[in-house]
This record gives C-alpha cells, sequence and structure tokens, in this order.
C-alpha cells in the first residue's frame, strides 16, 4: 500500500541510498482525478481519503469510492451549467470538505480551479475575476463573503454563474440542490478531454509586495508534489496528514490534496473560523494524527501552549513552510515533544524548492538543501554563482530542461513572465546564503534587504534574535530611511502574554541583540504593537510596515 506514487517517479539515489535526482514519467493525457483519485477509488474503495471536522463538534470520514462518486457529481452538475474545458472558476470554499469536491470536478472536466480565501474585499473579487475571466464563482454561505461577491459582480462582465454552497440566497445556485439533480457523469472524450500540458490551477500570489500575480499550474503540478509529501511531509498511507492551511492559500495544495494522496495517505482537515492553538492541539490528539505541516507562526503560537496537557504521542513528523523559522522556535518545540521541526522553502510559482528532507539532519536556521527535482543555486546581480558563506538570490536552473513543477507563467502578463524567467534561469526574489555543506540559510525577499552604513543586513537574521527573548511572540524587522546611515534597523514587535510595552523593555531588548549578534544590526528602532500586518495566506507584510512608516515620516 502507498506505492502508486513510485509509479510516476524515476530516482536515482546516492551512495547513501537518498534521493539525489528526480525526474517524473509524463502521460499527455494524465489527470490527477481520474488517474489517482478515480484509480485509488477502484482498487481500494474504503481506503479513508480525508477525516474532516468542524469547531461546532461534526466530523465527516470520506474514502476514496466517496470522492469519487461526489466529485463525478459535482462534475456533472457543472458542466450541466456551461461550465467546460478551460473556463476560470474561482473556489471561495474556506476549509469545507466540498472544496475537493469542486476542485476534482473541475480537474476532471478541464476547467481552471483558482482557489481565493473568503478574507477577500470587493476590490479584491473585481480584480481576480476581470483578471482571469472569471466565469463561475463556488462560494461558501458562512460570513458575509457571498454579499462581497454580489457587489464586484456589477464591475464584471465575465462572471454568470453563482453557486451557494451549505446555504440559499437570491441571485445563487444551490450546490447541494444541483449535485442532487445532476445526472449521471460521464468524462469527456476528444477534444473536451483536459491534456495535461493545459492549465489546471492558478493562484492569485500572497501580494507581499504590488497586486497580486495570477500564477497558472498544468496538470502535471500535481506530480511535482510527491517529493513534498514523500521526502519532506513523510506521509504514512496509514496515518493521518494535517497541513494547516485555508484552500484560498497556495499551501493547502502543497498539504492537503496532490503529493498527499498520490502517495495514498489520508488527510485531515480542521475547519475552523478563528484560530486558537489549544483547539488545534486538541484536534491533534483526538484524531490521532501522524504528521504535521504548519507556517512558524503557528509553532510560535504552540510554543506558547503548555503542550504536556496534550496527548500527541501519534505525531510522528513535523514540518514548517511559508516563512523562515526561527531557531528559537525549533529549540522550544523540540524541547517539549522531542520532534525536530523539518523546514522547507517554495513558492506559489513552484513546489517544494528547498527542504530538510527526511534523510536529513535538521541544522536550527537552515531551510535545508535543493530538493531533488530541482537544479537550484544562488546567484549575484549579474548572475554568477556566489561562493559559500556570501548571500546570493535563489535561482533554478530551466536548462536543458524546464523542471516538472514551475509555473507555466504568469497568467496574461508577458512582462512579468519574462521578468522571473530570463537567461535560463527563474528567479524566486528570495536570498539566502549556503554553508560549506550545500545547507541553505534564509535571508529575506530581495526588497527586504537592509542597507545600513555600508552593511546588507537580512531582516530575518535579526528577527531570529530578537525572537530568542522570551517577551516576544512575533516580529517584524524593516528598513527605515535614515540621513546618516542610509537605513537603520526598525523592529515592530508583538509582545507575549504578560508583557507590556515599556522603555525599559525596548532598551533591554536592544541590548539583548546587541550581546547576541554583530552588534551594527541591533535595532535602533522598536515599535510594540498589537499585531503585526500580514498577507491573506499569512505572511508578515513589511511593505506594509515600510509603507506606514514613511506615510508617518512625511505626515511629521
Amino acid at each position: 500500500m502507498g506505492r502508486l506514487y513510485k509509479e510516476y517517479v524515476i530516482e536515482t539515489l546516492d551512495a547513501e541510498g537518498n534521493v539525489a535526482h528526480v525526474s517524473f514519467r509524463k502521460d499527455p493525457d494524465y489527470n490527477f482525478g481520474y488517474d489517482i483519485v478515480d484509480r485509488i477509488a477502484r482498487e481500494n474503495p474504503d481506503k479513508l481519503a480525508m477525516v474532516w471536522c468542524n469547531e461546532a463538534g461534526e466530523e465527516k470520514f470520506i474514502t476514496f469510492r466517496e470522492m469519487k462518486e461526489e466529485s463525478d457529481r459535482t462534475a456533472s452538475y457543472f458542466r450541466s451549467l456551461g461550465i467546460k474545458k478551460g473556463d476560470a472558476v474561482m473556489l471561495i470554499l474556506r476549509r469545507h470538505y466540498e472544496f475537493w469536491y469542486c476542485i476534482v470536478a473541475l480537474h476532471k472536466i478541464g476547467a481552471i480551479a483558482i482557489p481565493a480565501t473568503n478574507q477577500l474585499m470587493t476590490k479584491d473579487i473585481v480584480y481576480r475575476v476581470n483578471a482571469a475571466s472569471v466565469k463561475a464563482i463556488v462560494c461558501t454561505s458562512d460570513g458575509h463573503i457571498s454579499e462581497l461577491v454580489d457587489e464586484a459582480q456589477k464591475e464584471t462582465e465575465t462572471l454568470k454563474i453563482k453557486i451557494l454552497v451549505r446555504g440559499r440566497r437570491e441571485g445563487w445556485l444551490s450546490y447541494e440542490d444541483g449535485i442532487r439533480q445532476a445526472p449521471p457523469f460521464t468524462p469527456p472524450v476528444g477534444d473536451e478531454r483536459p491534456k495535461a500540458e493545459e492549465i489546471m490551477l492558478m493562484y492569485f500570489s500572497s501580494g507581499t509586495t504590488g497586486l497580486p500575480k495570477m500564477v497558472a499550474h498544468n496538470h502535471y503540478y500535481s506530480l511535482a508534489h510527491i517529493p513534498t509529501a514523500v521526502y519532506w511531509h513523510n506521509v504514512n498511507p496509514d496515518g493521518l496528514h494535517f497541513t494547516v492551511s485555508e484552500t484560498g492559500w497556495g499551501k493547502a495544495v502543497w498539504g492537503k490534496i496532490y503529493g498527499q494522496w498520490i502517495a495514498e495517505a489520508a488527510i485531515f482537515t480542521f475547519d475552523f473560523e478563528k484560530f486558537h492553538a489549544d483547539e488545534l492541539l486538541k484536534r491533534i490528539s483526538k484524531y490521532r494524527v501522524t504528521t504535521f505541516c504548519a507556517p512558524p507562526t503557528i509553532y510560535r503560537f504552540l510554543i506558547k501552549e503548555d503542550l504536556s496537557k496534550y496527548d500527541l504521542s501519534s505525531l510522528e513528523y513535523c514540518t514548517t513552510a511559508g516563512e523562515a523559522l526561527n531557531p528559537e522556535v525549533f529549540k522550544r518545540f523540540k524541547e517539549q515533544t522531542g520532534i525536530e521541526i523539518k523546514e522547507g522553502f517554495g513558492q506559489t510559482e513552484t513546489t517544494l524548492v528547498i527542504a530538510t528532507t527526511l534523510w536529513m539532519k535538521p541544522r536550527p536556521g537552515s531551510m535545508g538543501r535543493p530538493s531533488p527535482q530541482y537544479s537550484v543555486d544562488l546567484v549575484d546581480e549579474n548572475g554568477n554563482s556566489v561562493s559559500p558563506g556570501e548571500v546570493g538570490e535563489i535561482v533554478l536552473r530551466i536548462e536543458p530542461e524546464r523542471p516538472t513543477g514551475l509555473m507555466i507563467e504568469y497568467y496574461r502578463s508577458p512582462e512579468m513572465t519574462a521578468k522571473a524567467i530570463r537567461d535560463g534561469l527563474y528567479h524566486t526574489g528570495d536570498t539566502a546564503w549556503r554553508d560549506e555543506d550545500d545547507y541553505y540559510y534564509y535571508v529575506g525577499r530581495t526588497d527586504d534587504i537592509i542597507k545600513s552604513s555600508g552593511y546588507r543586513i537580512g531582516p530575518f537574521e535579526v528577527e531570529s534574535v530578537i525572537m530568542e527573548h522570551p517577551a516576544v511572540l512575533e516580529c517584524a524587522v524593516t528598513g527605515v530611511p535614515d540621513p546618516l546611515r542610509g537605513q537603520v534597523v526598525k523592529a515592530t514587535i508583538v509582545l507575549a502574554r504578560g508583557y507590556q510595552p515599556s522603555d525599559a523593555l525596548a532598551k533591554e531588548i536592544q541590548e539583548y541583540v546587541k550581546k547576541n549578534t554583530a552588534p551594527y544590526k541591533y535595532p535602533r528602532i522598536i515599535e510594540f504593537v498589537e499585531e503585526l500586518p500580514k498577507t491573506i495566506s499569512g505572511k508578515i507584510r513589511r511593505t506594509e510596515i515600510r509603507k506606514r512608516d514613511l506615510e508617518r515620516d512625511v505626515n511629521n
């Protein structure tokens, strides 16, 4: 059991028997819906695909047979509405189990799935619908998001179909009524059958700077997540994998569907409105989660809890991505659980690029080594490789063969595509340095680098030291314009429970940084805040902090 993925990967092993390189067997008709979901449903129909629960105590145990049947009904319903191959369909479904029925259905008919978060505002929806020519939206009835879709529709031309899940609203079709009345599903044939090279999925990037870009992936993208699930998450075909992510964020398809199901592992979904560490830990204990992945933000809250109060004995393996993991968080989590968090790095535009894989020993502060499916390098401004210890931009080499898992393009934006993919390289816009053993250490976005008195300072290295202070829950380090030094380091800090802002505490944190890293890196400015500005996917928006500081400076 759990060997289906072997049919799709070609592995080259090193002298120690670890995977050194991987490529993928490609069928031009490959389709995740038919070749993975439906195949498992035929061969092992009672195999568990998903355990779902919500805050109200409701729960569902969904087998692959049920996943096939429900996705077939959904595909038939969508097709009866005129949704066809190549149409763009936005899914705003939080963590509802219907999301999986819908996305697999869209894959089966060849429509383009565009997952989106329910935290979007009207202007965000207008931008996305118009940018991608969205034809249909499938939306949760929870909250006010359906009202915002109605407002947005007034400023769009392509949005014709609105389907509401778990509710009724004037002007909307009922998803539940539709799938009950749908005729039996027959897979498309001929020109209507989706081809593997065609667009399957699009995400709007997080938008830490500027407007979100439309990242387009083809059907092979799902195969490229085999290393994510097998080499990094270390999923167990007889276990239960839990990635904490709302379905509107690209991390959801990293950890809540593709690689995990190709590896025949069940996934766990906790459909919650607002994150509470206590509630999440109770679910891990109750449902016996075996492998777990969450962004560093989640771990920062978990280590503030008394983890000994929870039965975490089922937990075998933990991973993190989304932002760099502070060494202090790694240390504290290991002290409380005995588990070493394995870090990974990638983007909406890629799959897992750098990771501490299951055969590697983690080094606190390091993302790990390049994934065996990519040729990764660090380069300077001229595209030349940098030496160990030097900071460079993380790039992927795309010649002689473009790697599986890299986006097709920024949809409808040849200029941005050409800026990111040029001279035989894909430019991530992220910087790092590597040690003599090829372990990579994150520095920051190219836009986040602070240049002070001739020094180049990465925000993450300063944040990692600040995070060691017991008073600090979260922090973001940015550069502030300074007439003498060019820029000075500023730390925007959220305090842990039991601490209050004060000049004395600010001074204490400054002195702590001076003692534990190069003194020129210490934050000359400290601001205490209730919360940090973040993207809808949970990443800290340093650009927003810089913008606020600039506006404040102008107004003063």
